[in-house]
């Protein structure tokens, strides 16, 4: 992957999940898809090399997705 695809996707990874935990309150959907979010950012953190960032983003994922089935 090229440097200027994978900036792009990491754009739309962190915009995506932002945007999604700015929802979060509305419906319980919204925590799905932020953990989905966090998902994404973290396969761009360990795509560009920043691991640190790729663990705590895989990180946040499980705990939103613990969060969504508590419900």
């Amino acid at each position: 992957m090229n440097t200027v695809a994978l900036t792009i996707y990491g754009v739309l990874a962190l915009t995506f999940m932002m945007t999604m935990y700015a929802l979060e309150r509305r419906h319980k959907r919204f925590v799905l898809a932020f953990a989905c979010g966090c998902a994404l950012a973290s396969s761009y953190g360990f795509l560009s090399g920043a691991w640190p960032f790729g663990v705590v983003e895989a990180i946040w994922a499980l705990v939103a997705l613990r969060r969504f089935r508590r419900g």
